[in-house]
């Protein structure tokens, strides 16, 4: 029996706030990484090794959930993984803000990370199947709020660490979020997944067969590489490497987090009016400048401003 949409709208905006859940998941601790490099080393700060196993344990868990959910998903519908990817968010925060040591931190952001992947297995589909005759609009606006998540999660951290407000507390304050989002996915119904037109769900090695297929997933694989990689870092390469203060550290994911979405917007405004193709190639190229600015540039606000320019160039990819 075909599975009604009761409210459209109110779909949009939970996948939406979901999306900021997720933003939450994955750039909330490299806020902090300075702070928890000192806070949790004991005698001796945390080593770079031990503060990048942070982020690698983080995507570990986002990709562990995206491989789990997306084959998943497509047979159990996407309500039940919009529901455990925010109840695993804020399981993960609960245990942030509560984590007695380095090891406890590892365990949060893994169960932050899965969480964070089941949430962005299933919000696109979702979208998609809720707005099906604009879905290149209704995606692009859905990943602008991961910047916009982003910038929420930048605010609320700089503000912390202003004020002197440790990780911890603002961990357990954010958990409310992603809870009564949770709450919002029970109470919706959703269209499957698979379209009924199509009758089947596609095959994996149906999907592998295809090169155009594989030659997206490439593509997907090193844009997020890139917009990720910059995100992860940038606070702490501001500081640590650039010689700017912690604000200006935050500030400058800010910046590069709006410029996401800046970027995203615009192109969903754009819609068919400029070719996706050259609009991809000229922000690949883009981005490879930019890159090698932020690396190499002698000046520190120009590499800071370099870096910023990569949430830009790499918005719409």
């Amino acid at each position: 029996m075909k599975t009604r949409v009761l409210n459209p709208a109110y779909a949009l905006v939970l996948c939406y706030t979901g999306m900021v859940c997720l933003a939450i998941a994955v750039n909330l601790m490299p806020i902090f990484l300075t702070t928890v490099r000192v806070e949790l080393g004991g005698k001796a700060p945390l080593s770079d090794e031990q503060l990048g196993r942070i982020s690698a344990i983080t995507f570990a868990g986002l990709v562990g959930g995206i491989f789990v959910t997306g084959p998943l998903a497509d047979r159990w519908g996407g309500k039940p993984f919009s529901v455990l990817g925010t109840l695993l968010i804020g399981v993960g925060l609960g245990l942030l803000g509560i984590s007695p040591g380095y090891p406890m931190v590892l365990v949060a952001v893994f169960s932050m990370g899965l969480g964070a992947g089941t949430l962005d297995m299933v919000l696109s589909p979702i979208v998609a199947a809720v707005q099906p005759s604009k879905r290149g609009t209704a995606l692009n606006w859905l990943h602008s709020f991961y910047g916009i998540g982003t910038m929420i999660t930048v605010v609320i951290g700089t503000i912390a660490l202003r004020s002197e407000i440790g990780w911890r507390p603002i961990s357990l304050g954010l958990v409310a979020v992603p809870l009564v989002v949770a709450l919002g996915f029970t109470s919706l119904d959703l269209p499957p997944l698979v379209s009924e037109e199509h009758g089947r769900r596609t095959a994996l090695s149906e999907l592998c067969g295809c090169s155009s297929f594989m030659a997206i997933t490439a593509a997907i694989f090193l844009g997020g590489a890139l917009e990720l990689g910059m995100a992860q870092w940038l606070p702490a390469y501001a500081e640590m490497s650039l010689g700017f203060s912690k604000l200006t550290g935050s500030i400058s994911l800010l910046a590069f987090s709006a410029a996401m979405a800046f970027g995203r917007i615009l192109a969903s405004l754009m819609g068919r009016r400029v070719s996706p193709i050259k609009l991809m190639l000229s922000c690949c190229w883009s981005s490879v400048g930019l890159f090698l600015l932020a690396c190499f540039a002698p000046w520190p606000t120009v590499a800071l401003a370099g870096s910023v320019g990569v949430g830009l160039a790499g918005s719409c990819l």
